[in-house]
């Protein structure tokens, strides 16, 4: 874990469109772009400051997944909370 969880966030960092804009990618590759929570999150901020075009797709998409992600995190900590102390 000490390997991966760097080379994942440092993964993270070029999938996520902070340099480039999302208007930059290709039309077919927009929506799997869009799948990255921080994607909306990021285009919101540069419609803030900078007035672009607002992506409202991908911070639909940010929301919906990151919402998703809330909600199985709690049903899975629910399920796997008795045997925590267990584990650790």
């Amino acid at each position: 874990m000490r390997v991966i969880i760097p080379f994942i966030l440092q993964y993270w960092l070029f999938i996520t469109p902070v340099v480039y804009p999302l208007s930059l990618l290709p039309e077919a590759v927009r929506p799997l772009a869009s799948l990255n929570p921080m994607t909306g999150v990021v285009e919101a901020f540069r419609w803030c400051v900078l007035g672009t075009a607002m992506q409202w797709e991908a911070l639909a998409w940010s929301i919906a997944i990151a919402l998703g992600s809330v909600i199985s995190g709690a049903f899975f900590f629910r399920r796997m909370e008795r045997t925590f102390v267990d584990v650790l």
